[in-house]
């Protein structure tokens, strides 16, 4: 993954150099009324680019921290219900544990009968 990000940024740094070069004619920005910023076409957009760069830098990151905080609160209640079913399973073990046990079938006597009659 790292080489095909490398590929990517060598690719589009190739790109601004080779813009850069052939646009180097002077160009006015007026940003606000009475201010107004005159640099070459190259540098004007490199910094325009650079800016949405970190723009969407600061949305990923705001995105990742949502998530973080979201998944708090899923964390949360996983573990109540995690509580939930083990407070159930403790239950259903004390339930079990009071129901009087079956008594075992006597048919021990029957069975050595019939495997006889097998091996004969």
């Amino acid at each position: 993954m790292r080489q095909i990000n490398f590929v990517v940024i060598f690719v589009i740094s190739l790109a601004l150099v080779l813009f850069g070069i052939q646009n180097i004619d002077p160009v006015t920005i007026h940003i606000v009324q009475g201010v107004d910023l005159e640099a070459p076409l190259c540098v004007e957009l490199i910094v325009a680019m650079g800016v949405g760069a970190v723009l969407a830098w600061v949305f990923s990151v705001w995105v990742q921290v949502q998530g973080f905080l979201g998944s708090g609160k899923k964390i949360e209640q996983r573990e109540l219900r995690i509580q939930e079913l083990e407070q159930d399973v403790e239950r259903y073990r004390v339930e079990l544990e009071q129901q009087p046990m079956l008594p075992a079938s006597k048919n021990s006597d029957n069975d050595a009968e019939s495997s006889e009659a097998f091996a004969s």
